[in-house]
């Protein structure tokens, strides 16, 4: 490790927030920097619990953290925030509409929020997500949660980045065979109906239940909640029912193989990222345009010029 990056690790072990702050840049950052942090403080984690908030863009995700956060603090955690946000198409960095939700939490030294981009990732999460969660676990949160980009089916990602996986609807939300769709059943661990005090709340919750008495059995039954998340109600509920799920997996020995089933999915995407790396590299030169050339002319086929590459010869 060079010494600032070590000396960055120490501080935040410390509890220095700006090194904590500066740590998760490095992680985004890819490259050498995130793997020196991520050697030096894997180490130190294991402990904090993820929960993973996700939903359709509206569905009052960001309002429901705020709140959820609040229960956590009044129970005397440590708590990180990771608000995934949409990607700007100008600089590409975090619109950060998810700190001005949650100002309130923002001067306390309990809570560390940390808006980022999602630089356009398809899941909705940045590709340093999981990272970034063993950051703010190695410097001593309790819980962390995580907040996507609602992006439609491919929010799916999430239930491979967190314990537990909350899964935010609206009254009025569409009918199950676009819940279905979406991966939804599969991936949530407690259903949320968020905005209850509007029209329609009954019927998607009936919608909900009607989905969940066709899925397979399964030791745990995700629960559907009812939430006003701009008011609190329904999250005190909430916070139990995550609670609840918490204890669950740890009995039964299901976190264990969720755990486990998360570090070889993030191995996988790890390799694929590094083989992009390594093909950016041989995909440049004399020597591929010469096989453009070859393909364009006929001479061969691209299969044959693409193994002639990965061979390493022209």
């Amino acid at each position: 490790m060079t010494g600032e990056t070590e000396a960055l690790v120490e501080r935040a072990l410390g509890g220095d927030r700006v090194a904590t702050a500066k740590l998760l840049s490095l992680v985004e950052q890819g490259g050498s920097g995130a793997r020196e942090v991520a050697g030096r403080l894997h180490p130190h984690t294991g402990r904090a619990w993820s929960v993973g908030i996700t939903g359709a863009p509206g569905a009052g995700k960001s309002t429901l953290t705020d709140a959820l956060v609040s229960c956590m603090r009044a129970d005397e955690l440590d708590v990180g925030v990771l608000a995934v946000d949409p990607s700007s198409p100008f600089s590409g960095g975090a619109i950060l509409g998810d700190r001005v939700r949650m100002q309130r939490h923002s001067t306390d030294p309990g809570v560390f929020i940390r808006s980022m981009a999602s630089r356009g990732h398809l899941g909705g999460l940045a590709v340093a997500t999981p990272q970034s969660l063993r950051v703010l676990d190695a410097v001593g949160k309790d819980w962390v949660i995580i907040e996507t980009v609602g992006v439609g089916q491919v929010e799916v990602e999430i239930a491979s980045q967190a314990d537990t996986t909350i899964v935010v609807v609206n009254p009025g939300w569409g009918d199950e065979v676009q819940a279905a769709k979406a991966g939804l059943l599969e991936i949530a661990d407690i259903f949320v109906v968020n905005k209850a005090d509007r029209p329609g709340t009954d019927a998607t919750v009936s919608d909900l239940g009607g989905m969940l008495e066709l899925a397979p059995e399964a030791g745990w039954r995700p629960p559907i909640m009812c939430t006003v998340a701009t008011d609190g109600k329904g999250v005190a509920e909430l916070w139990a029912q995550v609670q609840e799920h918490r204890a669950y997996l740890e009995s039964s020995g299901d976190l264990v193989k969720r755990r486990r089933a998360r570090l070889a999915s993030e191995l996988r995407a790890l390799v694929v990222e590094q083989l992009l790396i390594r093909g950016g590299g041989i995909t440049e030169g004399e020597r591929f345009d010469a096989l453009v050339d070859d393909v364009a002319s006929r001479v061969t086929d691209p299969y044959a010029a693409v193994d002639a590459l990965l061979a390493g010869r022209a």
